[in-house]
């Protein structure tokens, strides 16, 4: 599957064991079934908890994925304030069979516009690889300039853009901005409002739990049956957000036994759910809402 045929890309959870390693039986496990779904995959994403995890750790994921044969593209997750590590890890990361990566826009520093585009551009012209830059504000304390997009959208390395910023205005100031560049959805509950507005597909959380419900889920946003999807899928990509991502992923994943442990990182905890029905009762309206529609 070549990139600009994916509309769908899983940001993938990273399992562990309950002692924090890696399980990479697991991780092997829960790509097979994206692989299936025909969904592409990202890697140590945010939902991947790559920011938490050591070097030799996000090596460990790395290394596993990208010696699977799937069909389906795999993307790495480059994210950080430190542009000489990100620089080194995408130098790593090209010894192996990778197809993109997602370039967010750097943490904790706020930079202005000009900041924005000199980081983008210098991994940009280091990657070697298609590229999808990330906004998402409400992690990195800082929204991406539009003017980002506007002066890097002629770049050979960019690929897309994953919006976000939960905003459809800001959607369509980027598309403004950049309107031949492919804008992929951030957000699983606005897919049906982004598809409306001329967006590429969808980076998904929940199609980690749902894998070929959330790729027929896409589809139907793409092909303009959005108002039958609502308010279902709202209410379920609630329910995956009713704590701090990925916490209640990993905890319905280990309820339907597709992992071991809901095992997280600091300073996620999965203290911060007590009763996981909710999760259950979302589990079981999309499985009904995808075995309705076959």
């Amino acid at each position: 599957m070549q990139l600009q045929d994916t509309t769908l890309w899983t940001a993938l959870i990273t399992p562990m064991h309950k002692n924090g390693d890696i399980n990479t039986d697991e991780l092997a496990s829960l790509i097979h079934k994206q692989d299936e779904a025909g969904n592409g995959v990202l890697i140590l994403g945010s939902t991947g908890e790559g920011l938490a995890l050591s070097p030799d750790d996000k090596k460990v994921v790395v290394e596993t994925a990208a010696a699977l044969d799937i069909n389906v593209p795999l993307m790495v997750g480059v994210g950080g304030f430190n542009l000489q590590k990100q620089l080194e890890w995408m130098d790593y990361c090209r010894e192996f069979e990778i197809d993109a990566f997602l370039l967010v826009t750097p943490l904790y520093a706020k930079p202005d516009e000009q900041g924005q585009i000199e980081w983008f551009h210098d991994l940009l012209n280091a990657a070697e690889r298609p590229c999808m830059l990330y906004n998402v504000p409400s992690r990195t304390g800082v929204k991406m300039h539009p003017g980002v997009i506007e002066g890097l959208a002629a770049h050979p390395n960019i690929y897309g853009l994953k919006e976000a910023s939960g905003s459809i205005d800001e959607y369509q100031v980027f598309r403004k901005k950049a309107p031949n560049l492919p804008i992929f959805s951030g957000d699983d509950g606005l897919t049906p409002f982004f598809a409306a507005a001329g967006c590429q597909g969808l980076v998904s959380v929940m199609a980690n739990v749902w894998p070929k419900a959330t790729h027929r889920y896409v589809k139907w946003c793409l092909t303009g049956r959005s108002p039958e999807l609502l308010p279902l899928w709202q209410e379920c990509s609630d329910a995956l957000f009713a704590a701090s991502n990925p916490i209640p992923t990993k905890l319905l994943l280990a309820e339907k036994g597709w992992i071991e442990s809901p095992q997280l990182r600091l300073p996620l905890t999965t203290d911060e759910i007590e009763n996981v029905q909710f999760l259950l009762e979302a589990d079981d309206k999309i499985r009904n809402w995808y075995q309705s529609t076959n």
